[in-house]
């Protein structure tokens, strides 16, 4: 296998596609990591500022004074870093905790309650509250500042010229997302192939996002359609994934096509102007060769449904509740990491026909578990896949402690409801009261 370091120009394709080989693990060393944002707003449901101190600003400065270390970018902390944890802010402000590698969905979700619990406690006296869901429910998008950060201002410029809803995307959504490692090239395509198939059925169990602008928006997930109209040259499917012969070499060949967002040297980003970056590798670009860590780059500014870097990340989710959002890392260790269980899902959700996929990815934002694909609706085959889940789990190393994070998703599956049918209710129970509903709908250990 070809060895490159990180800052040597790339000569060639098959160095790229090595570099993903060399973060294949053994099967006894697999982890499991959660990413979460979640969205801060006033106690009156609007979007919370940046500046001041009643502003996230003011919730940064109180996280140092816990023992964060700030990133900075022109005098701003863009994250925040203590030991493993690391907390990152998002283009329009939402807070997202990037866990740590742990061994169990469990330990993930302990994690994630002391994370929820600190940054509520800190929030609250602030005026600040955090709330579960995958899109701003009150406010204009020109309500949401933007976060002073060097990279989003290259996305912010580029980015509505590929997707009209691009700037929804970057400002108001909210996702929870789960990483896994992998054993080979063979693991890896395995997992990819299940996480992608069944990565709709995900989207309509996790679908959060029912209310925008202080009103129903007809959707279960609004999240997931703001991203069928945000870059489609970097986003979806990718049904290549299902085509015979797919592996490492695939999957780059792809991202060397996807145009670049920037060159990123001495902390600048130079925007790229859509340059693929297989130009960039095969010609350099204003005196700048390529190298292993631009690509690294590169495949972060990618958001396909399941992405691959040196591990399988999945990406379909609403930020749900609190009970939702542990039971995600449980749901996909149990699907994937088990073998066993991998076949089982795969033999579920492998044999619809690439159209199908598409057709479902455009259809659960509105339609949600009622989308039907192979003669079933997706509630039945959540049940399934959460089932596939829980036996897989039983055969992981410590995977009977994660079990019990599964059970709010089968009762809803079972239930053919997803948590955007409880704020619909709440929104109608509650008259639409933005206050009272940011009080219901915040996120809580004690809800957990």
């Amino acid at each position: 296998m070809l060895q490159t370091h990180p800052d040597e120009p790339i000569t060639s394709v098959a160095q790229l596609a090595d570099h993903l080989r060399r973060a294949a693990k053994p099967r006894a060393e697999f982890l499991v990591g959660i990413e979460q944002e979640k969205i801060p707003v006033r106690p009156d449901g609007m979007p919370s500022p940046y500046d001041g101190p009643h502003g996230i600003a003011g919730l940064i400065a109180a996280l140092r004074e816990r023992g964060f270390a700030a990133i900075e970018e022109d005098g701003y902390p863009i994250a925040l870093e203590r030991g493993e944890e690391r907390i990152t802010l998002e283009p329009g402000g939402q807070l997202e905790l990037s866990g740590p590698a742990l061994r169990t969905a469990a330990a993930c979700r302990e994690v994630l309650l002391g994370h929820v619990r600190e940054v509520t406690e800190l929030a609250r006296p602030r005026g600040l509250r955090f709330i579960a869901g995958g899109f701003r429910p009150f406010g204009a998008i020109d309500d949401v500042p933007w976060l002073p950060k060097r990279r989003y201002a290259v996305m912010r410029e580029y980015l509505p010229k590929r997707g009209r809803l691009a700037h929804e995307m970057m400002r108001r959504t909210a996702t929870v997302q789960v990483n896994l490692d992998f054993a080979d090239e063979t693991d890896a395509v395995e997992k990819m192939r299940v996480a992608l198939g069944a990565s709709p059925v995900v989207t309509a169990l996790f679908a959060s996002s029912p209310i925008s602008e202080g009103r129903p928006n007809g959707y279960k997930s609004y999240r997931a359609a703001v991203w069928l109209e945000t870059d489609e040259d970097r986003c979806g499917v990718l049904p290549f994934a299902f085509a015979p012969g797919f592996g490492f070499a695939a999957y780059v060949d792809w991202a060397l096509d996807v145009p670049m967002f920037f060159v990123v040297r001495d902390g600048e980003y130079r925007p790229a102007g859509g340059m693929t970056f297989r130009r960039f590798m095969t010609e350099g670009w204003r005196g700048e060769r390529a190298t292993v860590h631009d690509f690294e780059i590169h495949l972060s500014t990618l958001f396909p449904e399941v992405r691959l870097k040196r591990t399988i990340e999945m990406r379909g989710a609403d930020a749900a509740p609190l009970p939702f959002a542990s039971g995600l890392a449980a749901l996909w260790r149990g699907l994937l990491d088990d073998p066993a269980a991998c076949a089982a899902a795969w033999s579920i959700v492998g044999p619809w026909p690439v159209a199908e996929r598409l057709r479902l990815r455009a259809e659960v934002p509105k339609a949600g578990l009622g989308a039907r694909v192979g003669g079933r609706s997706l509630a039945e085959v959540a049940v399934e896949l959460v089932r596939i889940a829980r036996d897989g789990l039983g055969r992981l190393p410590e995977g009977a402690g994660d079990q019990p994070l599964l059970a709010p998703l089968a009762d809803y599956a079972g239930r053919g409801r997803c948590p955007a049918d409880d704020m619909l209710e709440d929104f109608r129970a509650l008259g639409g009261d933005a206050a009272r509903l940011v009080e219901k709908w915040e996120l809580s250990p004690a809800r957990a």
